[in-house]
């Protein structure tokens, strides 16, 4: 029996695609039909619970009877954010035959989750198009389209035989490359006349950075359109397709890797790491198992920059602080806000930000206050990432045409905006049915360099930008309780390392600034490792000299040497 779901659906599909031609420009211009409106996500872990009970929990090496199974199995299921998503990836899919012919179009496998999930939608697409035709091979049980494969030195065993086998189980027409991908394609396109590539890209890769379902290749590529069909699937949309549908997939995630690159950048994700080992060995569960779909590169080596101070991956795949021994961690304060600048508004949040890094040792190097504006957020952000450790923002963030803090993050890093999901059930369950329109706004995120920072005692994960990170406080009691949490999490990830305190002392001497001068200037460079300096609180008052380090002891000798210099009347106090 042939199994077909969602016939309205594609009906409608057939009505649209048919009035397609290759003549069209853009494909991204014929949108899916109307969806009917869906309950909010269900919460991950009860999502992938289910569907892990439902698979049995483990990888099973036996395929659905037939590539409609696949339809049907997500029909019936509970879960209907997949289903949109399943919904819509099918439609992409039924756009690229209708412009393309099937020896036009090719599949690019890598052995992968994504691709795996990606071969599926492709057979049940495929047999969707050819039901909906009246074709007597709706059923077919071989794989039509031009399956490549790029098998490199370095990637796992485990990647190569799983895709050697899955090529066997379905019939897959695949072409091993052995060359670069570039090369490769360059090669093919020129022999095999192919216009058009299905590719298992998802947001938050690094590659996915600007493309939409329908993207042309990029300048110096050979010319195809990329065809991105799970673009918008997240890592537990991912999981939820594949034990639902109890299709096969890599041995490698159940033991702990979340995301599989070389052999030479990738380790199985700590954070799935589990403690009930028996012999000894490192133990790991399963790659549905992680619950923050977020950190599914944190498995993977990451490779930074080179600049004065730097930020480096912890065991648990999590940005560390690392300087050089000795150095002094530092950190900028931004405060995004008109109000401020325009003097209507005091800054209370930066002073307090100030006096709460100085507790934990770190240098504020510099605090300022910039406009409502996307290039002056960018501008300040691009000087002060790369010359701090850390970049605290304030303010700016929210649904008003004001709120441009992370659009302008996204542009200082060279991203876009892209959708969370995540985030977006957090604001969902905050404000409900405040939010207006088919997308909530405030859910759009600088693509693939966020990460969320969840506590218990936030309604709202902090967000963090590889080293710039959001505050959303609008005054000093939740500030308070952001900083409290911020240093809890980022405590227990050893993503923030808390030095040694700073000391100060502060001397009030009854002198002249003219008198105090010289002798202040020699007691600098005596005193290279103490900040030295001075200021009045009136004009007619003492002048405090104030002396701050990270050693006592160095600060009571410098304020000893400082008192050589003059009359033992000339200091009143030192507090």
């Amino acid at each position: 029996m042939l199994y077909i779901a969602s016939t309205d659906l594609v009906r409608t599909l057939s009505t649209k695609t048919h009035a397609i031609t290759p003549n069209h420009t853009d494909p991204n211009l014929f949108p899916p039909p109307p969806l009917k409106p869906c309950n909010r996500p269900k919460l991950w872990k009860a999502t992938i619970a289910a569907a892990a009970a439902a698979a049995g929990g483990l990888q099973t090496l036996a395929s659905l009877s037939g590539a409609m199974e696949i339809d049907k199995a997500i029909r019936e299921c509970d879960d209907r954010r997949l289903k949109t998503k399943y919904a819509n990836a099918i439609y992409v899919i039924q756009r690229a035959l209708a412009l393309y012919s099937i020896e036009e179009v090719a599949f690019s496998f890598n052995g992968g989750k994504d691709s795996t999930v990606l071969l599926h939608l492709l057979r049940a697409g495929h047999c969707l198009s050819e039901a909906n035709q009246n074709s007597p091979n709706g059923n077919l049980k071989g794989f039509p389209f031009r399956t490549i494969y790029f098998e490199s030195s370095s990637a796992f065993p485990e990647i190569n035989s799983f895709t050697h086998g899955i090529a066997t189980t379905y019939s897959l027409e695949m072409e091993v490359i052995h060359t670069d991908f570039k090369s490769g394609l360059e090669a093919l396109i020129k022999c095999k006349s192919i216009r058009a590539i299905f590719l298992g890209v998802r947001i938050g890769d690094p590659t996915a950075v600007g493309q939409e379902q329908f993207s042309p290749s990029s300048p110096g590529w050979p010319p195809f359109m990329r065809v991105n069909p799970i673009l918008d699937w997240s890592y537990r949309d991912v999981w939820a397709f594949l034990l639902i549908c109890k299709v096969p997939y890599c041995c490698l995630y159940d033991q702990g890797y979340t995301s599989i690159g070389s052999i030479h950048d990738t380790v199985p994700n700590a954070l799935l790491r589990s403690g009930d080992s028996i012999s000894g060995e490192e133990k790991f569960r399963p790659a549905y198992m992680l619950s923050d779909g977020r950190l599914e590169r944190a498995g993977r080596v990451k490779k930074h920059s080179s600049s004065a101070h730097w930020v480096s991956p912890s065991s648990d795949g999590m940005y560390k602080l690392n300087i050089n021994s000795g150095s002094v961690l530092t950190t900028s304060i931004i405060a995004v806000g008109d109000e401020i600048l325009s003097g209507i508004v005091e800054d209370h949040l930066g002073p307090l930000l100030c006096g709460k890094l100085h507790s934990i040792g770190w240098l504020v190097s510099k605090s300022v206050a910039v406009r409502n504006n996307v290039d002056s957020v960018a501008e300040e952000v691009e000087r002060m990432k790369s010359a701090n450790d850390i970049v605290f923002i304030c303010g700016g963030v929210g649904p008003l045409h004001s709120d441009v803090t992370l659009a302008g993050i996204a542009k200082s890093f060279g991203v876009r905006l892209a959708p969370d999901e995540e985030f977006e059930e957090y604001l969902w369950q905050l404000i409900g049915n405040q939010s207006k329109g088919d997308r909530n706004e405030m859910a759009l995120l600088p693509e693939g360099i966020t990460e969320l920072l969840h506590h218990d005692k936030l309604p709202v994960p902090l967000i963090k930008c590889q080293n710039v990170i959001i505050l959303t406080a609008t005054n000093i009691t939740e500030l308070d309780q952001e900083w409290d949490c911020l240093i809890d999490l980022m405590r227990s990830t050893g993503q923030l390392v808390v030095a040694e305190p700073f000391v100060s002392k502060r001397l009030n001497a009854n002198l002249s600034d003219v008198e105090a001068a010289e002798p202040l200037s020699k007691l600098c460079l005596e005193f290279p490792d103490v900040c030295i300096g001075c200021y009045r609180k009136s004009r007619l008052g003492p002048l405090v000299i104030s002396f701050e380090s990270k050693d006592k002891a160095r600060i009571d000798v410098a304020i000893g040497a400082l008192r050589k210099k003059f009359h033992p009347e000339a200091f009143s106090e030192i507090y």
